[in-house]
């Protein structure tokens, strides 16, 4: 089986182009965290706890007459 060797300029090609993908990556969740701060969490309260009771509702399969037990 034949190994091809990358020459230097291609892996330091291939590193900053893995450089300027983590600094994306780190812009998003840097975005994401700021707009989870931003929003209002006793606003959200009720409704997550809706969504969290009927996830529950459906994931024990008491919806529908279906009971897994």
């Amino acid at each position: 089986m034949a190994v091809s060797k990358k020459k230097p300029e291609e892996n330091s090609e291939l590193e900053l182009r893995k450089v300027k993908a983590l600094e994306k990556i780190s812009n998003s969740l840097e975005d994401i965290s700021m707009w989870l701060e931003d929003i209002d969490k006793d606003e959200w309260s009720n409704r997550i706890q809706h969504y969290l009771s009927e996830f529950l509702i459906i994931a024990s399969g008491k919806k529908n007459g279906n009971i897994n037990e």
